[in-house]
């Protein structure tokens, strides 16, 4: 029996400029204990529908045509109804989880809020559904973490706590727009499974946008292709995967990563369905000139040796046992060497990007050494040089948005870095690096003059690569640099790191939960858990040959797609 019926949906949004459709002409069914995918690129309209069903369309946008039922119950232009059932009936996994926890909270007092608001559960039985829950997605010692804030929590164990609020009031439909975005291959398998668990034992609806095609070949009965608002492919998802009749699902497949082998460069089409084939190498002339040659000798760039870090969150006069800290890295040694990328692999919470923030200088650690270019970088007495070596270090983070200031142009942002280590600097200079930095990673150099908020997602990650190279860097740190990306979009970006690793002779740190990206981005990779590493290896070696029971077992759970690409 249909549970959700969208019928001929158009959303637009006005401006003072122009009329954009958000969505046009969409319908399609929803039936209980179904589970559907909504594919497309950045802008193709998902989460405007998603969010449509709610009601929670940002102005200027509105629904200007077609209707929304569920169970019969027209939702459309209906905020008293929708009201209502919002969170009890429907619940909503959000994409950031950054932005929809309360920061003033803690994860119990959100957790058991919407417990209560939602059921007549008291507060003790509300809290012990909260416990429970966080068991439920996979987050350790729930008893102690529920009194945590959002900030005390890896991106991966924010996503969990937003999937436990979206079904903590055992809804009929969930929404889950990008659900497993940040998180581990081990925990997505988790989760997946719990949401294919409560679809058959609640006989629940489940509605999932994601640019995942491993998630949706993994999940989903049918899929929905979305591109520009409209629908230009749906059906059954094996038939739509396996054989694709049109260009844009064509090239959303041939996008992913293969997991079966290791490739020079990721493929995708144009929308006159021509492989695109190009590369950043006439643009980095430039910049060569600018750095000077690069000549690469293989020695040991930076040396990570016996580092481990607590996080000391109890007062400063606490008697508190160690034990009782949160120990996020566990004597944890490796060496990067010139020109090499290195991978770092593991479950949220293994200590992953805390490696990469000390690195950086960003914390401190508690204990080890780490040499970069055999300067020891937190050593007292090499302050002044350590400055010198700063610009040297460079990172690119997860979330393009928050890490690129949104009261500055991208003019303002680039140029920022480059007259803080270049102090003498003239303006001719100075737009000529900004110009040739803005060409390299292929953005007009009319958007100077445009804020972070004007561009799409894959446009402000190859921003924030610009940003990053603009203080000529030897080592490149990049935290999950396309988790938030879809397919096609995170093709053009990992293929732009490449060619400017092969023509700078960069060295690259290289951060994911994504295998298959993983094996094609780097040379030698080590895999981590709760702090502590399991193996090093060579990339091949890893996934050829895994000696580690946890290596072994992120393979195993690693989503495939199989198709004709």
């Amino acid at each position: 029996m249909t549970f959700l019926k969208i019928n001929n949906l158009d959303i637009e949004y006005q401006t003072r400029k122009e009329t954009i459709s958000a969505s046009k002409n969409v319908s399609f069914t929803l039936k209980r204990g179904e589970i559907i995918g909504i594919v497309g690129e950045s802008g193709s309209g998902k989460s405007t529908i998603a969010n449509a069903i709610i009601n929670l369309i940002d102005k200027p946008g509105k629904i200007t045509n077609g209707s929304i039922l569920l169970d019969e119950t027209e939702l459309c232009n209906n905020e008293e109804v929708t009201r209502s059932i919002r969170g009890k009936k429907i619940g909503f996994i959000f994409q950031d989880p950054q932005t929809s926890l309360n920061p003033l909270f803690t994860i119990k007092d959100q957790l058991v809020e919407t417990i209560q608001t939602h059921t007549d559960l008291n507060y003790e039985k509300a809290l012990e559904k909260s416990i429970k829950l966080l068991t439920e997605v996979g987050i350790e010692n729930p008893n102690k973490r529920i009194y945590d804030y959002p900030h005390q929590f890896s991106g991966g164990m924010r996503q969990r706590v937003v999937i436990a609020l979206a079904i903590s009031c055992e809804p009929d439909l969930l929404i889950a727009d990008e659900p497993t975005t940040a998180l581990d291959v081990s925990i997505q398998f988790k989760i997946l499974n719990l949401l294919k668990k409560l679809t058959v034992d609640r006989n629940l609806g489940v509605l999932i946008i994601t640019h995942d095609m491993g998630v949706i070949a993994e999940i989903t009965n049918k899929v929905i292709i979305l591109r520009h608002g409209k629908i230009v492919e749906h059906g059954e998802t094996h038939k739509v995967l396996s054989k694709p009749s049109s260009m844009e699902c064509k090239s959303l497949v041939m996008s992913v990563p293969p997991t079966n082998k290791k490739i020079n460069r990721f493929k995708y089409l144009s929308p006159e369905g021509k492989q695109i084939i190009n590369t950043s190498i006439n643009l980095t002339k430039n910049i060569i000139k600018n750095w000077g040659i690069r000549e690469l000798s293989n020695k040991k760039l930076l040396d990570f040796n016996n580092v481990t870090k607590v996080f000391d969150e109890e007062k400063i006069l606490s008697t508190k046992d160690v034990e009782d800290k949160i120990k996020a890295l566990d004597n944890v040694s490796f060496n990067i060497f010139e020109g090499e990328t290195f991978g770092l692999v593991g479950e949220s919470g293994s200590g992953k990007s805390t490696i990469a923030k000390i690195i950086s200088g960003l914390l401190p650690p508690s204990k080890g050494e780490i040499k970069f270019d055999n300067l020891s970088l937190f050593n007292p007495k090499n302050k002044m040089k350590i400055r010198e070596f700063k610009g040297q270090i460079q990172m690119i983070f997860q979330d393009p948005y928050s890490s690129l200031n949104p009261r500055f142009k991208i003019k303002h942002i680039i140029s920022e870095p480059i007259k803080f280590f270049q102090k003498n600097i003239d303006n001719y200079s100075l737009n000529q690096n900004i110009n040739d930095l803005i060409d390299i990673v292929g953005i007009s150099r009319t958007s100077l003059e445009r804020f972070p908020h004007e561009f799409s997602g894959g446009q402000r990650q190859r921003i924030s690569i610009a940003r990053a190279l603009a203080t000529k860097p030897r080592l490149l740190i990049c935290d999950e640099p396309t988790s938030a990306l879809d397919v096609t979009i995170q093709a053009q970006v990992l293929n732009l790191l490449k060619d400017l690793q092969e023509q700078l002779n960069l060295t690259i740190l290289f951060i994911s939960h994504d295998l298959a990206v993983i094996r094609q981005m780097c040379d030698r990779i080590a895999v981590l858990k709760k702090g502590s590493i399991c193996e090093i290896n060579k990339t091949e070696n890893i996934f050829n040959n895994p000696k580690h029971y946890y290596t072994k077992e992120l393979l195993r759970l690693m989503p495939k797609i199989e198709s004709e690409f």
